[in-house]
């Protein structure tokens, strides 16, 4: 687990291969509760490669001097991502 805002990550190996490989995050809040936004891709076997970009939003909390994820959303597709930012620009 993290212990500082800045080691949060999602980048995932298993066995030696990365599975899961962060591509940027940016952190939307800071505290003992932190929000972050994540790009990242993850390996594919059908394919034996990376798959297409995804999204995710987490939420972590700090306890007993770590960081620990209490919820995620996993954003489907760029499409849905692309819906969102719509409606977040036309609501603000």
């Amino acid at each position: 687990m993290a212990e500082t805002i800045d080691e949060i990550t999602i980048k995932y190996e298993e066995d030696g291969q990365l599975i899961v490989d962060e591509l940027d995050k940016e952190i939307l809040t800071r505290g003992a509760w932190t929000t972050i936004i994540f790009k990242y891709r993850q390996w594919d076997n059908k394919i034996d490669n990376f798959g297409p970009d995804k999204f995710t939003i987490r939420r972590y909390r700090k306890m007993k001097g770590e960081y620990k994820q209490q919820s995620k959303f996993n954003i489907s597709n760029k499409e849905q991502a692309e819906k969102i930012v719509l409606t977040l620009k036309k609501w603000i």
